[in-house]
Parts: structure tokens; sequence; C-alpha cells
């Protein structure tokens, strides 16, 4: 009986053999290869050693006490980095993308009215994420490198009574530290969530949750953090929270919805929901550490220094920079003003080519208009600052101009 039963076995297993047609391809037969590239553009940047260990530990259960225990020292590092203490704190397992749609999913019904400011690409991105899903969307918009005075935004709550007003607080697409003081009073008096993108911007430009009356703030793991991408951290506080957990319908996301998220990350309940990015959480609480160990105040202060002296060498190539009120430059993203006769697109490849340097053009409204250079957190040095022009320069020089 035992032999039949094995030659049985025997049999299929040689059938189900037999099945496999497709062979295995190559490239899966030789070994990962990765080249070192300075990446001097908008995002990811260079991962330092300590976070890259961090990444490389064990794998342990996701809901494991001791990943409770990480993911807890997370929640305090990002209350650090926001200047919040918001209890509803919490990295979300995805892209800043995902956080964006997070806040909008949960905190906007269909048919409730939305107004989102646009003067480059992120704002465009929240307009169609919010119009998906059933929103009524109203816009602002201004050409990049615009900013919205809080006249013009105080005239546009009043007129479209939304639920939430989105703000770009650093839009990388073009190189704009947007102004946020007083734009939370502002909703606050219209009676309207404030919510703030700070991917671009986060650790390298000042910005206060709490102080600035800020009611959803979410950020990337890839920018000035120096983690890698796949986590973003976002907070929201409690006028947010009672907006988003008194719905008259569940969100159109599941795995976004903050009914189970909370009960993951907040209330830390053992329960099943998805499975965390326990590695990404694991760089993500380094690089955060990393934070708290410089401080913030050094840190805004080093990228605001490094960012000066990169403007001053940009200037001395005769380029002219894109955003004209210094002011109003973003520390970690600079933006290039396309110099006259360059193909843009040439004088980004040359520098990959032979310099190992990534910087790249404009997105969405801004191509065509800019370069983009980004220094930030473990980049965010003269060395690097140093190197980047050293690329420019000589792609500059390389590079064919044409006449106009």
């Amino acid at each position: 009986m035992f032999t039949r039963i094995s030659a049985t076995l025997g049999l299929r297993i040689q059938r189900a053999m037999s099945s496999v047609n497709i062979p295995p391809p190559e490239c899966m037969l030789r070994p990962l290869e990765v080249p070192y590239r300075y990446l001097f553009g908008p995002g990811p940047s260079n991962v330092p050693p300590r976070i890259l260990a961090a990444g490389a530990r064990p794998i342990i259960g996701h809901l494991h006490t001791e990943m409770y225990e990480i993911m807890n020292d997370i929640k305090r590092g990002i209350q650090y980095a926001f200047q919040t203490n918001n209890h509803m704190t919490l990295a979300m397992s995805g892209s800043g993308h995902t956080a964006m749609e997070c806040a909008v999913f949960n905190t906007v019904e269909p048919g409730e009215s939305v107004l989102v400011s646009i003067n480059g690409v992120w704002g465009e991105r929240v307009a169609e994420i919010a119009e998906r899903m059933g929103a009524k969307v109203h816009t602002m918009v201004k050409s990049p490198g615009g900013y919205f005075t809080t006249e013009e935004i105080e005239k546009a709550l009043a007129k479209h009574k939304p639920v939430l007003f989105f703000l770009t607080h650093g839009e990388s697409s073009a190189g704009l530290a947007h102004p946020v003081d007083n734009v939370g009073d502002l909703c606050l008096r219209h009676n309207c969530l404030f919510l703030v993108d700070s991917v671009a911007s986060l650790g390298a430009s000042p910005l206060l949750m709490d102080q600035q009356k800020i009611d959803i703030l979410y950020t990337g793991s890839q920018k000035a953090l120096n983690a890698p991408p796949g986590t973003a951290p976002i907070s929201f506080n409690e006028r947010a929270c009672h907006k988003m957990f008194n719905r008259k319908i569940k969100p159109v996301s599941y795995l976004l919805d903050m009914t189970h998220l909370s009960n993951y990350w907040v209330r830390m309940h053992v329960l099943y929901h998805h499975t965390g990015p326990v590695s990404g959480f694991f760089a993500l609480r380094e690089s955060l550490a990393i934070l708290a160990e410089k401080g913030l105040e050094n840190s805004w202060r080093q990228h605001r220094e490094v960012a000066e002296y990169l403007w001053k060498g940009i200037e001395d190539l005769g380029l002219k920079l894109f955003i004209k009120d210094k002011d109003l430059r973003l520390p970690s993203v600079t933006t290039i003003a396309i110099p006259d006769g360059y193909d843009w697109k040439e004088l980004l490849a040359y520098m990959m080519k032979h310099h190992q340097v990534e910087m790249t053009g404009g997105l969405g409204p801004s191509i065509g208009m800019v370069i983009r250079v980004g220094l930030m957190g473990y980049n965010c040095s003269k060395f690097n600052a140093d190197k980047a022009l050293t690329a420019l320069a000589d792609a500059l020089k390389h590079c064919p101009k044409r006449r106009g």
C-alpha cells in the first residue's frame, strides 16, 4: 500500500515538474550589481552606513512585542521631528503618496468641498486624488515658484467653504518653501482642516506642527531623513481625528483606513491589519534617532548654510536661480533656471556619465524650466556642494551650446 502511494506521489511530482516550460531567466542567475551614485537630485538621497546597517538587522515578526517597542520609538521620533504632541502619530507603509492618500481618504467624504493650492506637481496630485474619491475639488493655481498670500487663501476659504485645505510646504518641483504662518488660524476660523505636505522640507526647513496649527502633516522617509524610500510619517491632531472617526461612510481604502491603522499603531492592539515593512521601520527609527541626536535647529541651520553656499557657487558659474526671493527658496532642493542655449537633458546625462552625479530636470508643470539640485541630510555638506558645482561647471564646458 505504502509503495503504491509513493509511486503515485512520485508520478504527480514528475508531471508537475514536466509542466514547467519557462526556464529561469538568465538575469536572475547573476549576482545583483548596483553602482554607487551621488544622489544630488530631489530624492531619494544617499543613505548613511548607520541607517543601512539598521535596515540589515535580522527580521522579527511585525506583531512581536519588540516590534511594537520600535514602532513606539518611531512615533516619539516623528512627534519630535514634527514638533507635535499628537497622539495619532504613525508611519505609513509606503511612500509619501501613501500618506497623501491616507490624509485625503480619511478626512474627506464624497461630495464634500476640498480646496487645493497648486503651484507645482504635488497640489496637482492631491487634487486628482480628491477628485477620484468623489470630492468637489476647488483649486488655487499659480505657475511654478509662485506662492499664495494669506489674503488669497482666506478669500478662497470663504468662497468654497472646504472641509480640507491643502498646501505644499516644500514644493520640490519648483524649489519653493511656502510660508505657513497664520494659515492654520485661517483654517480654524473657517472650520476647515489644514493639510500640509512636508516630504521635501522636513528636517531641512523650519516647520512646527502644533504652533502653526497644522491639522494633518506628512512627510517621506527618503529626503532629509535619509532612510530608504518606503515609509511615510503622518500625524493627525484632535480636530482631524474628530472628522475622520465620525464619518458617515467608510474610507475608500481598506489599507489606509485609520480606524484600523490607529489600532495597529496607536492603541498597539495585536490585531492583524497588514504586514508592515519591518526592515523599513528599522531604518526609519534610526534616521529619526540621528535627527534627534543632531537636533532640529542644528539640522535646519546646516541645510540653510549649505544651501546658501551652493546658491553662491551657482551664481558664480553665471547661472540663475529659479526662485528669486532667497527667503522663499527651499534649502533642501535648489532650482536652477535652465541656461540659454543648453539642452538640460544633455547636461544631466553628462554629469551622470562623467561624474556619477544625479541631478534632475523639472517635474510636472516645471518640466523644461529648471534643473533641480538636492543636498539633504547625509548629503548636506559643503564638500558635496563643491562636487555638484564641479560637475555642473564641467557639463557647461563640454555640452554644446546652441544659438537661439
